[in-house]
């Protein structure tokens, strides 16, 4: 049997979710529609919203529905960006280094086509946000950061900084997506103008997630059409992929006290494991005692060796696990997360990711570290390539 060790990525969806979104999927109606059938769906739709606010400390109207964490990542940045930029010129945005992908890629965007200036914040050694400073802050559109750094696993001190950026009149957005269903997540309590999450990491569907946004925060839409979702998110809303994120939300919710602290065991399992039987890893981020890492993370530079290539040998050993980094055009890339760290380009390149969730056993952990070291020695053998090679 497979052994499945790549959670951040997604994770299985839970019965309850499934039952919910199948059951759901036989209702006919448009929850735009003002007939009975029509209602009946919108019942549905704004129970699932109730469900979900309240696992988030939020209002039910501010849960904006998306197709993911991706799309709210982009309402979020790009629409606080327009919005922030209506009345003044606000280029600056606020970024650390090392964040997902979903929010590099669109403030890169922004500096390409809307003469976005952004500011990138470092990291320490461990992935900790360096604070920035707020003491001139007139041109800055907004902050936005991850709640825990979803390649390594930190806990960022997202109150802390949300509270400077408050003082200095700062919008700030935050990425929960990683941080959803393994840490509490309190939307009024943090005080920030918007959040993002995402159904599949909670074991709800892959293709809806929802960017909660604050009642006096604006943002410029990206999608026009219907004006439904306080005219934030126009179109048809998907009202089984809603019922069962509430499904996924409500039991992830109800386990979300004692779950943590069975990973945060079987997590220190692996790590100790891991550098067990191969003495050369290296842990990336802050130490498991330190309070400062996520329940599910485990995160290690194997010197000498390729990540991709231990990924594959991995696989072929039935166990799947993550590089956490990109591979784009057949050659692979250095973890921008590592490098932002401070880490060398070799570290960067040889970085593996094991992330665990609801279905993880101490089976599992026992399968990787059987399989490690084998996996290690050849990959050390076949030591770094510095591209792919040229086909044709």
């Amino acid at each position: 049997m497979p052994v499945y060790l790549d959670h951040a990525a997604t994770t299985p969806m839970r019965p309850e979710a499934v039952e919910a979104f199948t059951g759901a999927l036989g209702v006919v109606g448009n929850p735009a529609s003002i007939h009975s059938q029509g209602q009946q769906a919108r019942r549905m739709l704004e129970e699932a919203r109730e469900t979900v606010a309240e696992t988030l400390g939020c209002d039910p109207v501010e849960v904006v529905f998306t197709s993911g964490g991706t799309e709210a990542i982009n309402l979020a940045i790009k629409g606080m960006y327009w919005a922030r930029n209506a009345d003044a010129a606000r280029p600056r945005i606020l970024v650390p280094g090392g964040e997902h992908h979903a929010t590099v890629d669109t403030v890169e965007w922004l500096e390409r086509a809307e003469g976005a200036r952004p500011q990138w914040l470092p990291l320490d050694a461990e992935g900790r946000i360096e604070p920035p400073s707020f003491a001139e802050a007139g041109d800055v559109a907004l902050l936005t950061m991850l709640a825990v750094n979803n390649e390594v696993g930190t806990v960022q001190p997202v109150a802390a900084l949300a509270a400077e950026a408050r003082a200095a009149g700062v919008p700030v957005h935050v990425d929960a997506v990683a941080a959803y269903g393994h840490l509490p997540v309190d939307f009024a309590g943090l005080g920030v103008d918007a959040l993002s999450v995402s159904a599949h990491k909670i074991g709800g569907p892959v293709g809806i997630g929802a960017l909660v946004l604050a009642r006096s925060s604006a943002v410029v839409p990206l999608i026009h059409g219907g004006g439904q979702q306080r005219q934030v998110r126009s179109g048809t809303q998907d009202v089984a992929a809603a019922v069962a994120f509430a499904a996924a939300a409500r039991a992830s919710a109800a386990e979300r006290e004692t779950e943590p602290i069975r990973l945060a065991a079987l997590r220190d399992r692996l790590i100790r494991g891991v550098l067990a039987a191969v003495p050369e890893a290296v842990l990336s981020g802050p130490a498991p005692a330190s309070g400062e890492r996520v329940a599910s993370n485990a995160h290690f530079v194997f010197p000498g060796a390729q990540g991709d290539s231990l990924l594959f040998l991995l696989d072929m050993a039935g166990v799947s696990v993550s590089t956490g980094s990109a591979c784009q055009a057949g050659i692979p890339e250095p973890s921008h997360v590592l490098l932002a760290m401070g880490r060398s380009e070799q570290e960067a390149r040889s970085a593996l990711r094991f992330t665990l969730g609801r279905t993880s056993t101490e089976a599992d952990v026992d399968a990787l570290l059987a399989a490690l070291p084998g996996a290690y020695a050849q990959a050390a053998r076949a030591g770094l390539a510095d591209r792919a090679p040229r086909i044709g």
